[in-house]
């Protein structure tokens, strides 16, 4: 039996609780970088540009560049060319990707959503965020398709009507059958079950 020191634990501790401080403090300082966050976290498919991202948040292309560069150096976001293009995207590997993602549905209620509706719906199988929460932008509605058997839409309003009060925001729903032959356009992200593709 190997004894360790509580003084190490200690240590680890104090390590651990400097480092989430320290990334959320570099995370959500600035409107910016909170709007970086959840156009990267909520959806890591999606990739972005500069020019792109300064027109979409409409600040700045110094400012958005002063954010990449911190988030990249950090390692929350890489980079790669795409022909004269400096494209970013999420990095997906990075050791607190699940919590800053966690972090990103909290703040649009999106654990709410899934709490609320879908565990008390029954027979969920798959949940999508669409429009333009799905693109990572800050929207007021959140757009969600659900694919289940038999879903009640009459008790699934009800459901979404309370949620909404919940989460200060609108949400739009869609259903699908599961033997209904389903095809989701793009952008669109998984955030309950599995489908097969």
């Amino acid at each position: 039996m190997v004894l360790v020191s509580k003084n190490l634990f200690s240590q680890a501790d104090t390590l651990l609780s400097t480092l989430v401080y320290t990334m959320l403090d570099t995370l959500i300082q600035s409107k910016t970088r909170l709007k970086l966050l959840l156009r990267f976290f909520l959806n890591p498919d999606s990739s972005a540009y500069l020019r792109g991202l300064a027109q979409e948040f409409d600040e700045s292309t110094n400012a958005v560049r002063v954010e990449l560069n911190r988030f990249e150096e950090a390692g929350l976001i890489q980079s790669h060319k795409e022909g004269n293009k400096k494209m970013y995207h999420v990095n997906t590997n990075f050791p607190m990707f699940n919590e800053l993602q966690k972090i990103a549905f909290k703040h649009f209620g999106i654990d709410q959503i899934i709490e609320q509706v879908i565990e008390k719906l029954g027979d969920i199988e798959a949940v999508y965020l669409t429009g333009d929460l799905a693109r990572g932008l800050d929207t007021n509605v959140v757009d969600v398709t659900l694919i289940g058997r038999d879903i009640d839409n009459s008790y699934l309003a009800k459901l979404v009507q309370k949620t909404e009060e919940l989460v200060g925001r609108k949400i739009r729903t869609l259903t699908y059958e599961t033997d209904e032959n389903v095809e989701l356009g793009f952008p669109r992200l998984l955030i309950y079950g599995e489908i097969d593709e």
